[in-house]
This record gives C-alpha cells, sequence and structure tokens, in this order.
C-alpha cells in the first residue's frame, strides 16, 4: 500500500511540478475575417510590437486596419467620420452596424456542469420593456411538465395541465432530452426554450401571454440533436445553434425555422470552445481545440463557406515534448473542460 500510495503521488506531483515552473501561456492572435478585403485578417504580438497583417503578408497601420474591418471597429469609424456608406452594395448606417453585429461564446465548462432539472419560463410577450423572473419553476417529467411554486413548494396542477396538454397536442413525447433555454432578465427580448423530446423530436417551447406557445420544428430524422443554445441577439434571425451526435454544428432560423448546417468540420461542444463574431456580411466562426484553433468565414446570407484557416501553436521546444509526454500517463484531479473532480489518468 506504501508503495502504491507513493507510486499515485510521484504521478501526480512530478508533472504538476514541472508544469508549474514552466508554466507557458498560449496566445492564439486575433484573427478575424475581413469582408472588405475577402481574406483572413490578425493581430498579434511580435516582441513587444503588434503586428497587424491580413493572410497574404500585407501589414496595415492601425488606421487601416480599422478601415478593412469597419464591421468590428465601427465605433471608431463613426468617431473618425470614416465610416462606409456601403460595402458589397449592403448599405451601411450605424443602427444596422449595431443591430446586426454579435459574439457568441460557448465552452465545454458550460456545457458539461451538472444541471438540477429545474427551468425558469420567463413571459415572452409581457408588454413591458423589462422582463421578469417568474414565481414558480418548470421540470419535465416521463408524464409530463410540471410547474412548482417556489414560495410553496408545491406544484402548480391547473399550469402543468394546460402546458402538458399544449405539448402533447403538437405530438411531444416525454421525457425530454435537451432542455436549452437563456433564463435571465438580462437580455432584450425572450424566445423561451429549445426542446427534443425522446423520440427526438425538435421544439420551440415559450409562454406568450400566459399561454403555452409549442411549435414542432421539421427536421431531417436522422438528425439527433444533443445540443442546444438559445440566442437572443439584435437581430432576431437567429433562434439557436446547435449540434447533433455526429458533431455537425447548426443554425435554426427564428421566422422560417429552417435548421441549416454550417460549413464546420466538426465541433464538439463537450470538449471544443466556440467563438462567432458575426455582422451583416459575414461570421467569423473560431473552434479551439487543445494547441490549435480553426477559424472559418461564413456568408452571412446564404451560410455558405467564404474561406478557413487553421492556427496551431508549435510544440517544438523541450519542455514542449516533456509536457505532451507526462500527459499520457500523469495523474489528475481537474480539468480544463469541466468543474467535477475527480481522479483522471492520461490526457483528458
Amino acid at each position: 500500500m506504501l508503495y502504491v500510495s507513493v507510486a499515485l503521488i510521484l504521478l501526480w506531483a512530478l508533472p504538476w511540478l514541472f508544469n508549474f515552473l514552466n508554466v507557458q501561456q498560449v496566445q492564439t492572435p486575433f484573427i478575424l475575417y475581413s469582408g472588405v478585403i475577402d481574406d483572413f485578417a490578425s493581430i498579434e504580438n511580435e516582441g513587444k510590437v503588434l503586428i497587424r497583417k491580413d493572410y497574404k503578408g500585407n501589414t496595415y497601420s492601425e488606421k487601416e486596419f480599422d478601415s478593412i474591418l469597419p464591421m468590428f471597429y465601427y465605433r471608431q469609424l463613426i468617431s473618425d467620420n470614416r465610416l462606409p456608406k456601403e460595402i458589397k452594395g449592403v448599405k451601411l448606417d450605424p443602427r444596422i452596424v449595431q443591430t446586426e453585429n454579435f459574439m457568441f461564446r460557448n465552452s465545454p465548462e458550460e456545457v458539461n456542469r451538472p444541471t438540477i432539472g429545474l427551468y425558469t419560463l420567463l413571459e415572452s410577450s409581457s408588454g413591458r420593456v423589462d422582463l421578469e423572473m417568474p414565481d414558480d419553476v418548470f421540470r419535465i417529467t416521463d408524464e409530463g411538465i410540471e410547474f412548482i411554486d417556489i414560495a410553496s413548494n408545491s406544484v402548480n396542477e391547473k399550469k402543468s395541465k394546460l402546458f402538458t396538454d399544449a405539448m402533447l397536442k403538437k405530438g411531444f413525447v416525454f421525457p425530454a432530452k435537451v432542455v436549452a433555454g437563456n433564463p435571465t432578465t438580462h437580455k432584450d427580448y425572450d424566445e423561451g426554450y429549445i426542446l427534443v423530446d425522446n423520440a427526438n423530436n425538435l421544439f420551440h417551447f415559450k409562454c406568450v401571454v400566459g399561454r403555452p406557445f409549442v411549435r414542432k420544428i421539421d427536421k431531417d430524422p436522422n438528425i439527433a440533436i444533443n445540443y442546444a443554445v438559445v440566442n437572443e441577439f439584435r437581430n432576431h434571425k437567429h433562434l439557436a445553434f446547435l449540434t447533433d451526435e455526429n458533431n455537425k454544428f447548426y443554425v435554426l432560423l427564428s421566422k422560417s425555422y429552417d435548421l441549416i448546417q454550417l460549413p464546420v468540420e466538426e465541433f464538439d461542444p463537450t470538449s471544443q470552445a466556440i467563438t462567432i463574431i458575426g455582422n451583416v456580411l459575414d461570421w467569423t466562426i473560431k473552434i479551439a481545440d487543445g494547441y490549435s484553433s480553426k477559424f472559418y468565414a461564413v456568408d452571412a446570407n446564404n451560410y455558405s463557406l467564404l474561406k478557413q484557416t487553421e492556427y496551431c501553436y508549435e510544440m517544438g521546444s523541450f519542455t514542449d515534448k516533456v509536457q505532451e509526454f507526462m500527459s499520457s500517463w500523469e495523474l489528475t484531479f481537474t480539468a480544463p473542460t469541466d468543474k467535477w473532480v475527480k481522479a483522471r489518468f492520461g490526457s483528458n
């Protein structure tokens, strides 16, 4: 037992000590697609100097860089009176730019964290500017949906039956496999929840003037959605981002409920982080996985692929090779992809 204990301690302590003494911060350059030059542009540190350049090798001054990324630096361009009137036939003004710009981030920590299965359903059409949190929560069971009054901890039978009947009428098969929403008042409007029932059917679910709104979304029956994030962007165009069991990535449109596969090779939300910076012309999608990041430029209108590139952190030093070797057998108790504390052997 003594030898086993010593071995386990060494498996944990030696890699930890080595990493502690040789800590290095992996910095990915800021990379964004420019619809002006139809190429990726980046900012990266070279020593203590910021270098702004595109992927053709052209370098830019700070003002020039603002001009090739007008949607991202629109405030500076407005201040300088340099915001273009139109780009590629698309008319621009500050209101359009602000409405169409959005930023989306999602990390494995958010996906892998534990959930308690209780959710809040906000009123989506209260007639008031400010959203309010309800005085109850809901859970979805094998038999239906139950609303529980927070103060009394009792089930509201009348409301539960009203919403359960509405869901059954639309063909919902209990229980739910996926319940995805954004239950906060810190947003402009509420779109409720995206649900996946026990038969892999996709639904939009919310509360409108105190009554249930349930919409079954048509999709290919072979697509099994396993993760979703509801979006409430200012432009009201995109209801959610979703992934399926094959790590395909989708966007769900708000008005038409079209489910469109985005031109991303693979995205696993349980192990990869994603950032999307979007504007009226294009989106830049960054998917980070360990020591590499893939970038995809997507047309904002037809969601086709414009360009893609990849940035890899070069692991050529002796320290990098030692860290890579130790990661195959080290003992750790935490991981960057979740909040669980448990024994883990080898690479996470």
